[in-house]
C-alpha cells in the first residue's frame, strides 16, 4: 500500500443505470462501507454515479435519487457496473446507450473496474473485456459468447479477476467479488471481519456450477458434507480420493460427480482453495516459518505452498506476509 493509499480511503464509485437492481447497489456499499483498518478508519469511500443524475427507476416498487453524474468517475480508484432491468432484456444486450458509453470513458487508466451479473454485458460492449477472461449469470453466459467472441467467458465461476477488469456471476456473486477485492487490497483478516458482520461467508465453495438448475435429488441421496468436513479437520495432513469417499461413504466416482455438483470444483481443487485460505490466515496472524505454515497447511514443503502462492495470488507467501501482516 503506498503513503498516499494510507491516508485517503480507496475510492469506490458505482455506476448506476435506469432500472438498476437495489440489492446490487446495496451489497457494493454494506461491503465496502464496513471495511475499517486496526485504527478503525474506513478503509473506502463508497460513491454513487449514474450517467444522467436524478431520480432511477429500480426493478422494485421505489425509485431511488442518484444526484452525482458522471463526473464522479473522474477519480475513482474502483469502479463497479452493477446490473439494470435492461440487461435481461435480449434486443438491449450488444447495445451501450450513449450517455453510458460516455461516462465510461470517464474511467481513469489504472483503475480498477468491475460488473456484478449481467453488468459484465456493459463492460464487453464497452471493449473492456476483450482478450480477458470473464463471467456472467449462468444464464446469460452462452449469449456472452455469441455476442462477444472476443471475450474468455468462463461459465463456471463465481467471479473472475483478469488483469484489473474483473466480472461476478449471479446477483450474490457480488458479495463474493466484493470480499475478494478487500481481500485482494487489504488481506484475508479484514474481508473475513467484513464477512461476519454481513453474516455471509468470508470465502464461498467452488464456482456457479452448483446453481445451474439440476435435477432434484431423490430422498436419501448422500451428499459429500461429511467429506468436506473430514477434509477441514485433517488439512495438514496427505488427503486422496479414497481418503474423502470413505467419509463420504460412496465410491470415488460417486464423490467426485456429486461433489462437482455441490460445489462447482473437483475434489483436490477445493482442497487446495482451503489449504490457501488457511495459509494465508496463518501469515497473517503468525509469525511461523514459510515451512512450517506450508506442512500445517497441508503443502508439504515451502517450495510447494510458494508455487501455489504464485499461481493462484501472483504472490510468494513472504511478499503476501509483507503485505497484510499488520499493514491496516
Amino acid at each position: 500500500m503506498t503513503e498516499t493509499r494510507a491516508r485517503a480511503p480507496h475510492r469506490v464509485v458505482t455506476l448506476v443505470r435506469p432500472g438498476l437492481l437495489p440489492m446490487e447497489l446495496g451489497i457494493v456499499h454494506r461491503l465496502f462501507g464496513t471495511a475499517v483498518g486496526a485504527d478503525g478508519r474506513p478503509l473506502y469511500s463508497v460513491v454513487t454515479c449514474a450517467p444522467e443524475p436524478g431520480e432511477l427507476t429500480t426493478d422494485a416498487d421505489f425509485t431511488v435519487n442518484v444526484r452525482q453524474g458522471p463526473g464522479a468517475l473522474e477519480d475513482a480508484d474502483t469502479v463497479l457496473v452493477p446490473a439494470a432491468a435492461e440487461d435481461y432484456e435480449p434486443q438491449e444486450r450488444g447495445r451501450l446507450a450513449p450517455p453510458v458509453r460516455q461516462a465510461l470513458a470517464r474511467v481513469p487508466a489504472g483503475a480498477r473496474v468491475a460488473s456484478i451479473c449481467t453488468g459484465s454485458f456493459v463492460l464487453a460492449a464497452a471493449g473492456m473485456l476483450a482478450g480477458r477472461r470473464a463471467t456472467t449469470h449462468w444464464k446469460s453466459c452462452d449469449e456472452l459468447r455469441t455476442l462477444y467472441p472476443e471475450v474468455d467467458v468462463d461459465p463456471d465461476v463465481l467471479y473472475t479477476d483478469d488483469r484489473g477488469v474483473l466480472t461476478s456471476a449471479g446477483v450474490a456473486a457480488g458479495i463474493d467479488l466484493c470480499l475478494h477485492m478487500i481481500r485482494q487490497d487489504h488481506g484475508a483478516e479484514v474481508a473475513n471481519v467484513v464477512a461476519r458482520r454481513t453474516v455471509v461467508p468470508p470465502h464461498r465453495e467452488g464456482g456457479q456450477a452448483q446453481y445451474i438448475e439440476q435435477p432434484v435429488p431423490e430422498p436419501g441421496t448422500s451428499s459429500t458434507v461429511a467429506a468436506r468436513a473430514y477434509a477441514l479437520g485433517h488439512l495438514g495432513e496427505p488427503l486422496t480420493l479414497e481418503d474423502l469417499a470413505r467419509e463420504a461413504a460412496m465410491s470415488v466416482r460417486t464423490l467426485s460427480r456429486r461433489f462437482l455438483l455441490e460445489t462447482g470444483v473437483t475434489p483436490m481443487r477445493w482442497i487446495t482453495e482451503q489449504r490457501l485460505q488457511h495459509a494465508r490466515r496463518l501469515l497473517e496472524r503468525t509469525d511461523e516459518p514459510v515451512d512450517h505454515i506450508a506442512s500445517e497447511a497441508g503443502f508439504g514443503t515451502g517450495t510447494a505452498m510458494r508455487q501455489h502462492f504464485r499461481e493462484e495470488l501472483g504472490v510468494s507467501p513472504r511478499a503476501y506476509r509483507n503485505t497484510f501482516r499488520g499493514a491496516t
